[in-house]
């Protein structure tokens, strides 16, 4: 099993919203490392759910339901989109500052790959992330 963070606008697509949709495809991703990263999801993978802009917050996990094939929203260039399902809500998100401020956290890829919309997580930091959630 691998981790990631997906992150997404919640005007534009929000936790809430993907919950009521019960499944969604990761589309528009237009950065090779990104895609890269979408490329290397295998079934059943788990992805934090992550608020930008607003909220700035991890909110819910979903779970990867199909893996990667070319994105339907691309006119040009190999893309790839992967599809998900929500896997559970966390019961408290946790934000971006208690990301930045836990010492098992402060180092994760979200940070160093800032301008991505898909990151990897390590084992350690996802069980760390739900460990807090549950404070």
């Amino acid at each position: 099993m691998q981790y990631w963070l997906i992150k997404s606008e919640p005007f534009k697509y929000s936790w809430d919203t993907f919950e009521q949709d019960q499944r969604t495809f990761w589309d528009g991703v237009r950065n090779y490392q990104a895609r890269n990263y979408l490329r290397q999801m295998k079934l059943n993978d788990l992805a934090l759910w992550y608020h930008s802009n607003e909220g700035k917050e991890i909110v819910g996990i979903a779970q990867v339901i199909k893996e990667h094939y070319p994105d339907p929203t691309a006119t040009e260039g190999d893309w790839s989109v992967v599809e998900f399902a929500p896997f559970k809500k966390l019961k408290n998100p946790v934000s971006l500052a208690t990301l930045k401020a836990h010492p098992v956290l402060s180092q994760m890829n979200i940070f160093r790959q800032m301008r991505l919309s898909v990151v990897a997580v390590t084992q350690e930091e996802f069980e760390t992330i739900l460990a807090l959630s549950n404070q």
